[in-house]
């Protein structure tokens, strides 16, 4: 099982998590969202494993880098609500932990 953050906290225009390893993380907001794995943004597999992106490319004002809030999912991750509405996007633990290093 993946190491999981246990608190995790909004700080001016980072998101900052602390890991169970006592590791801490800070992440740009800008480049959280950026990073954001759902479907819409990251694209997701057909069926011969070619990844295709299902709509235009985000379009990212102000308020696209603005984290409303969030909750966990499980064990394995949270879910994030930015400032323009976008909320489909699942950060694992592992994502998480990639972009904090």
């Amino acid at each position: 099982m993946a190491i999981q953050a246990d608190q995790w906290e909004l700080i001016g225009d980072f998101f900052a998590l602390r890991w169970q390893d006592g590791k801490e993380s800070v992440i740009a907001l800008e480049a959280l969202r950026r990073a954001c794995p759902c479907a819409r943004c990251a694209g997701e597999p057909d069926i011969t494993g070619a990844t295709r992106i299902l709509a235009q490319p985000e379009q990212y004002s102000s308020a696209s880098f603005e984290l409303r809030s969030w909750e966990s999912v499980g064990l394995y991750a949270l879910a994030l609500t930015w400032g323009d509405g976008h909320d489909t996007g699942i950060f694992g633990w592992d994502l998480l932990r990639g972009l904090g290093e």
